[in-house]
């Protein structure tokens, strides 16, 4: 044993190991160490792809209350005139991928998260004020039909139009999209809608269906279909830098926040289903009440922990503010929820961008009470309209009442070039079927299309009505 213990030690150059004077540990560990974090860090700070509103922008800024609606809300978001909070913004385009150009024709996201002292309330809409479905079912078979082959790994025009052809409750959203509307020339100059009915309580438990409309201060521009290509070929990132510099120069994004308004009696006796996410409700019959005004003036400094850790969900509701029959929205209480868990993790409403910054703020989710009480009898009812599978009607009148002659002329031109691309052994039976709903919408817009793809006319296409069950 003395001979253990008195062995001596191999000398060691100075230079070879240095050891901390606190740990023990030598200089070379800690830097390999510090090496290996900042390599896993670095390979590790990825996260999955969104499946849709994969590209997106976000600004910091402030929600302001213009105009009392506590007449409507018992919410404290909507008190008194002057009543403020800090609000995060995303918007995004829906069908593209990480590297998609942002000036192309697509729906864009428009999501909005407020931070109230009850908790975060999220609205995830877009910039058009109707969806291509109202059933659930229907949505994962859109997102395929726009999502690349699984053979080719090409995304498919015909597809596309084979899916709208087989749903003709998509043609109002088809008309939109494939109008101007559908090229907005930056986010700043394009309004933002919550695209379902919500539901409002007040104080005296009084209940009122809404609709959330969020009005650019800087109007409405679009790019035409050739501007289209001059922008979004040379600068893939043409939306996102048009952010940065406008707030650089002093240019502070803004939109106006109102709502229609429509009585649980007035919902009763309204034409359709005043729960169709496919539907608009007419200004005339529902006007705009002013709320409040959005501004945004910081962009935040870091776009991974910041935009790409960014979560929205319907779920995410204050007192005040509830939910409604809306088949689809009922889907996207657990869909959104479901997908942030896989992508992010379940901790994502912990993350600096997600969490509500008032300590103790009791978040009502989609069990509050302003919900609760929307029975599946409540659901079957209104889903029993008279007018549910008219498809035709509002399209029609978006057509010949919301467009002027040029643009007719562009929505007109922008589905004759788009429909010429249809190919394969159907070709003929998709742009004879989707004709048929453009006829059923309007005949002259029928008559165009048919003769910008040179297709002889039938006279069945000119019936106006509910689409027969080959369809």
């Amino acid at each position: 044993m003395d001979a253990i213990h008195n062995h001596p030690e191999p000398q060691v150059a100075s230079s070879a190991v240095q050891i901390h004077p606190l740990s023990g540990i030598s200089a070379q560990l800690v830097q390999d160490f510090i090496l290996r974090e900042n390599l896993a860090h670095h390979t590790t700070k990825v996260l999955a792809e969104r499946n849709f509103g994969a590209k997106g922008s976000g600004l910091y800024g402030t929600f302001t209350v213009t105009h009392d609606i506590s007449r409507f809300s018992k919410a404290p978001i909507f008190s008194a005139p002057g009543k403020s909070c800090r609000v995060f913004a995303r918007f995004s385009g829906f069908t593209g991928e990480k590297g998609t150009a942002d000036a192309t024709r697509d729906l864009r996201g428009f999501a909005l998260k407020f931070y109230t002292e009850q908790g975060n309330w999220d609205i995830a809409g877009s910039n058009l004020p109707v969806f291509a479905v109202k059933d659930p079912e229907k949505f994962p078979a859109l997102i395929l039909a726009q999502s690349r082959d699984a053979t080719t790994n090409l995304k498919s025009v015909t597809a596309l139009w084979d899916f709208w052809s087989l749903n003709p409750e998509s043609l109002h959203y088809l008309l939109m999209l494939m109008s101007d509307r559908g090229n907005p020339r930056s986010y700043r100059f394009m309004h933002g809608y919550g695209n379902h009915t919500f539901s409002l309580v007040n104080d005296a438990a009084q209940r009122v269906w809404v609709k959330f409309h969020f009005r650019s201060e800087h109007g409405i521009r679009n790019l035409s279909e050739p501007e289209l290509d001059e922008t979004g070929v040379p600068n893939p990132d043409f939306f996102q830098e048009d952010l940065c510099h406008s707030l650089q120069s002093g240019h502070i994004p803004k939109w106006k926040m109102y709502i229609q308004v429509m009585t649980e009696d007035q919902a009763k006796s309204f034409r359709w289903n005043p729960f169709d996410a496919t539907k608009v409700w007419f200004h005339d019959e529902f006007p705009l009440h002013e709320v409040g005004i959005l501004e945004f003036s910081e962009m935040p400094n870091d776009y991974f922990n910041h935009v790409e850790q960014a979560v929205f969900s319907p779920a995410n509701l204050i007192e005040g503010i509830g939910l409604s029959p809306d088949r689809l929205l009922q889907a996207r209480l657990f869909t959104y929820g479901d997908a942030q868990r896989h992508r992010v993790g379940l901790n994502a409403t912990q993350l600096h961008v997600n969490r509500c910054p008032f300590p103790g703020a009791g978040q009502q989710t989609a069990g509050s009470a302003e919900c609760r009480n929307l029975e599946p009898e409540m659901l079957a009812e209104y889903s029993r309209s008279e007018n549910e599978d008219d498809h035709y009607t509002q399209p029609g009148l978006f057509y010949s009442k919301a467009l002027k002659g040029v643009d007719r002329d562009s929505l007109v031109q922008n589905i004759v070039n788009s429909m010429r691309q249809i190919s394969g052994l159907r070709r003929a039976e998709i742009i004879n079927r989707q004709l048929c709903h453009f006829f059923r919408a309007n005949v002259e817009l029928g008559m165009r299309i048919a003769a910008g793809l040179d297709v002889e006319i039938d006279a069945a296409m000119f019936t106006h009505g509910k689409e027969s069950p080959a369809q």
